[in-house]
């Protein structure tokens, strides 16, 4: 029989590839190509136009450390937009704390939020949750238009390419700018340092946020099945430093975190020198 895999150019000459179980599902929207498969060592996995997104066996890691670290450092954060994040894995995260008043979730593709509910039930878990509001929009247009202020805006996206590319404009952050409250916080995927395509756009992607906020800088974690393994997100904020951790570490401690504690809250923003060259430059 022969063996079947799913595989990712990460750039013209470097290939990933995931020896497959089954493909589970697979079907062209409006906006993208949606594919869900099960493998033998990430168990289940879902990719858009063939990009991994999220996997069974490490998306822990992401969505930990997209959202424990704002919340760390405001910890009174009430009211949480969610751009992106259909795979729900965010605002499983945000549902831990109770807090946390009213999560809108607003995802352009409502197809790739109900297949996993249906196959990746791992991460879509709380999206019923009674605080959560799912909205099937366009994140760009949301913002400009959006009359609710937020305590944090979570930028959970794809690359910036198709239906994602509208995310990493001037004015969408200009947006999300306009509805963060005064202690407002703003967190994104930033990318990958290391290959050039990737650095290219956490490199633009910083020097639009901090054009718009006084503080402005990145923060990474090492995913496994992402590009190069090394991932950054960014952190924008109105008020808050990042390394304000002012977390009930009581409460942190309850939700049984495999990757985000205090100490790599702290060891996160401490970047490498290429990286801290990278942004530098701009």
């Amino acid at each position: 029989m022969r063996e079947k895999w799913f595989s990712e150019y990460w750039t013209d000459s470097i290939k990933f590839s995931v020896k497959v179980k089954k493909h589970l599902y697979s079907h062209q929207t409006k906006f993208q190509k949606i594919d869900f498969y099960d493998s033998f060592e990430l168990g289940r996995f879902f990719t858009l136009d063939d990009i991994m997104m999220a996997n069974e066996k490490d998306q822990f890691i992401y969505h930990e450390m997209m959202i424990h670290v704002p919340m760390s450092v405001n910890p009174t954060i009430r009211k949480v937009l969610v751009i992106g994040g259909g795979d729900g894995g965010s605002v499983r995260e945000l549902t831990k704390y109770p807090a946390i008043e009213r999560i809108d979730m607003v995802e352009i593709d409502e197809e790739v939020v109900r297949k996993c509910q249906e196959l990746l039930p791992l991460t879509a878990c709380k999206l019923t949750d009674p605080r959560v509001r799912l909205h099937f929009e366009d994140g760009a247009k949301f913002v400009q238009t959006a009359q609710d202020y937020y305590d944090l805006i979570v930028v959970d996206s794809t690359d910036p390419i198709g239906p994602g590319e509208g995310l990493f404009t001037k004015e969408f952050y200009e947006g999300c700018h306009r509805i963060l409250g005064s202690e407002g916080i703003l967190v994104n995927q930033h990318e990958s340092p290391y290959f050039n395509n990737t650095r290219a756009e956490m490199i633009r992607a910083h020097r639009k946020l901090a054009a718009l906020f006084p503080i402005a800088t990145v923060y990474q974690a090492f995913i496994p099945t992402y590009p190069s393994g090394h991932w950054l997100f960014g952190f924008a904020s109105k008020l808050h430093q990042p390394n304000e951790f002012q977390a009930n570490e009581e409460l942190l401690g309850s939700f049984g975190l495999e990757y985000y504690n205090k100490d790599i809250h702290q060891a996160a923003f401490v970047l490498p020198t290429y990286v801290k060259k990278a942004l530098e430059s701009e």
